[in-house]
């Protein structure tokens, strides 16, 4: 199976009901249909400073930020895929490359350890990522269940749902199964919109239909704010 490992995109952000997702999901029928990987539970790995600079300075909302992180599709081993994803966003406007490896090239390449096994300009723009904010660890563990659609006709179109969005910062392995804390409002689902330019316009009216309006989401910045910073103010005013 063949993966895109260069992505340019606007991507959407929308917080449903059950109820709304359903009504979504009806109007998207005519024209779309799960993707590759269907409905799976996605794990991702981020990886940040001591400090957490990388997410501080995200949940800023500068005009540029940029994250790092490696992601499976399954419960990983050590030979198994994994993406080493380098995701960028600049004016509205979200990069994202990421390399193809073994679960345990991932990490020995991320943490440090010895160099990727691949060559390639991705391989360099991470290795200058890397260098720039130096010692960079695994600091949260994510997860959640994700139901991917596609349009039926050619299209760079694409609708997401997320939902059971749990964070860990203890067992900090993608070979570990899901469990954390749940960071995501009960009863609600995330949808995200990913496209290259306008969104269609049966969408646009099931949207205003549904009165569904875009809303800031980042689950990494949400486990900040709700999981670390908090455990953090409490360990100053221990000291």
């Amino acid at each position: 199976m063949a993966h895109q490992h260069i992505f340019k995109r606007y991507e959407l952000k929308y917080m449903l009901t059950v109820e709304q997702k359903k009504r979504v999901l009806s109007a998207m029928e005519p024209y779309m249909t799960l993707d590759e990987y269907g409905k799976t539970t996605i794990r991702n790995l981020y990886f940040d400073t001591d400090t957490f600079r990388l997410i501080r300075r995200s949940i800023e909302k500068p005009d540029y930020k940029e994250k790092l992180r490696i992601r499976s599709y399954s419960q990983a081993t050590e030979n198994s895929t994994v993406f080493v994803e380098l995701k960028k966003k600049f004016d509205g406007v979200v990069y994202k490359r990421r390399v193809e490896l073994s679960e345990k090239d991932a990490l020995a390449w991320v943490c440090g350890k010895e160099h990727c096994k691949q060559n390639s300009q991705i391989v360099n723009e991470i290795d200058y990522f890397m260098d720039y904010y130096e010692n960079l660890k695994p600091t949260v563990f994510l997860s959640y269940n994700r139901e991917a659609y596609i349009t039926k006709k050619e299209s760079n179109f694409r609708v997401t749902f997320d939902d059971n969005i749990l964070c860990r910062q203890t067992d900090l392995s993608l070979r570990e199964p899901p469990h954390g804390e749940s960071i995501l409002p009960e009863g609600m689902v995330l949808m995200e919109i990913k496209c290259g330019g306008g969104i269609p316009l049966w969408m646009a009216r099931t949207l205003s239909q549904e009165h569904i309006y875009k809303t800031p989401f980042s689950k990494y910045g949400t486990a900040y704010t709700t999981l670390i910073f908090p455990e953090l103010q409490e360990d100053i005013n221990n000291d």
